[in-house]
């Protein structure tokens, strides 16, 4: 079982650490406190909980923006076939589909819960500016 700290949960959701512990406290994300007096947030259910924290719509953009090419989140999912395997992985606001082989996701253990970056090579980059 793989468990993530508030910090780098907060991190992968793209949101504070305070928000991530008032969302602990509320009940809202649960999460386990250690001997030491440190919570734990299991990879599964923080898998869970980003996919449903990304269905909300994104707000207004206040400033030009660009997107990067590495992006660290978390596994939401992994559909494995006979040949081919699809991942999700959620980055924050961002929802990355990587297809791949299955030889690929088993030699990785990718599963649900799992921390990974997924790199990605363009060929087009759209870049958005809001309206004036």
């Amino acid at each position: 079982m793989r468990e993530y700290r508030i910090g780098r949960a907060a991190e992968l959701l793209g949101v504070s650490t305070d928000t991530v512990r008032r969302w602990v406290d509320s009940g809202r994300l649960g999460a386990v406190r250690t001997e030491g007096g440190q919570r734990l947030i299991d990879g599964e259910a923080l898998a869970a909980f980003t996919t449903e924290v990304a269905d909300q719509p994104e707000p207004e953009l206040i400033a030009a923006r660009s997107a990067r090419n590495r992006f660290t989140g978390i596994i939401t999912s992994v559909i494995v076939d006979k040949v081919a395997a699809q991942v999700e992985i959620q980055a924050g606001p961002h929802r990355i589909v990587s297809l791949l082989t299955r030889e690929a996701v088993e030699e990785l253990g990718l599963e649900p819960g799992v921390l990974a970056t997924a790199s990605v090579k363009a060929t087009n980059v759209i870049v958005e500016l809001p309206a004036p």
